[in-house]
Formats: C-alpha cells, structure tokens, sequence
C-alpha cells in the first residue's frame, strides 16, 4: 500500500553536506522524496515537534540541537513507507544499526543520528502537516 511518511535531515548531517547522500539511500530503497525543503527549525517549532519527550532528560538538549542549525524536512511516498523508511534509517544508536542504513554510515552518536522517521502512519500525518501544506507535496 502506497503510504507517506515524515523524514527530517537532522543538523548533523546538514552541518556536513549529507543532504544528497542521504537522499541517494532512501531513493535506492525505493521511496519517492515528494516534498522536501531546508529550513531553520525555531525554538518554538522543535518544542512542539518534540513535545513527546518533554518530560524526559535530555529534552532541552533535543530542542537546542535541532535549533542549532538548518534541517532537512521531507515527505516520503511508497509502499509501506512508514515501516521501510524506518528499516533504512536503522537503529537509533548508530552502533548497533544494519549495515548499509543510513545511522551506520553517517551518524555520529545516538544523539547526533542525522536522521528522524515518523514511527506510524498517524504521526506521520501529525508531523507533514507541521511542515508542509498539501499543494506542497508534489507526488
């Protein structure tokens, strides 16, 4: 089932100019980048985006990183898009990511993981339409 799903280029990658890298693992896993633009997330933005984790410690240091400097936000279209974006973006703390995905090539740290996924279909809703309206995303 086609789906879409929420992608955003975290800064430490922008910071390094892996944008296009990136781009090139999740386009050979077959999702489409429908929607995709460079923005600098305000501390009001990454608040709301993050508030999930808003009583967990490292929330301040989640809002400060994603404020620091520009992102990648992105709508990705395929089958099952949710669930294969997340197998390509590969385990959260980098050392234990597939080989292949996109955390074991570029991340720097469980922190600095350079990429973010929608977790379900419901939150990638939530999240595109924080970013992007619907005559944005160009299928």
């Amino acid at each position: 089932m086609t789906e879409r799903t929420f992608s955003i280029i975290k800064p430490d990658a922008t910071r390094r100019n892996l944008t296009g890298a990136i781009n090139a693992v999740i386009e050979a896993a077959g999702l489409r980048i429908v929607a995709q633009r460079r923005v600098r997330l305000t501390e009001e933005q990454a608040k709301k985006f993050y508030e999930v984790h808003a009583e967990r410690p490292f929330y301040g240091e989640l809002v400060a990183q994603m404020t620091a400097e520009p992102v990648v936000v992105q709508v990705l279209e395929g089958d099952n898009a949710v669930a294969k974006y997340r197998e390509v973006m590969g385990a959260t703390n980098p050392a234990n990511a597939d080989e292949g995905t996109i955390r074991k090539q570029f991340a720097l740290s469980i922190g600095e993981n350079s990429v973010h996924g929608s977790d379900s279909l419901e939150n990638a809703a939530i999240e595109i339409a924080q970013f992007f309206t619907d005559d944005q995303i160009v299928g």
